[in-house]
């Protein structure tokens, strides 16, 4: 499994409730995407920074949600370019199913 991290910078005067409305209307595309497990959406309101916490199937699976029509959209809607991590995910601790996941084996991460 991978987790990736996905941050960008939310314009001035774009408030709370225009990033949640943003987040409800892109859900249904994400729940439909068999590649992702989880989408944890993030909000700073502190810092101005918005995102996702991603966990992929395979890193295979989140290059293909990254193509050019997604970066586009980030840009159209928030103006900014979205800084993207990877990470390894073997284990994933879940209290809401009440189990702990392990990865079948390693996934590549780079």
């Amino acid at each position: 499994m991978i987790t990736e991290i996905i941050t960008f910078a939310i314009p001035d005067g774009m408030t709370r409730e225009e990033v949640l409305a943003n987040y409800r209307r892109s859900a249904p595309t994400w729940r439909a995407n068999p590649d992702l497990i989880r989408k944890n959406y993030i909000f700073d309101p502190h810092t101005r920074r918005a995102g996702g916490v991603y966990l992929w199937r395979s890193m295979d699976g989140a290059r293909r949600a990254r193509d050019a029509a997604w970066l586009e959209r980030v840009r159209r809607t928030y103006g900014s370019e979205p800084e993207v991590q990877h990470f390894e995910t073997p284990i994933v601790a879940d209290n809401a199913l009440g189990q702990t996941i392990e990865a079948i084996e390693a996934t590549d991460s780079d």
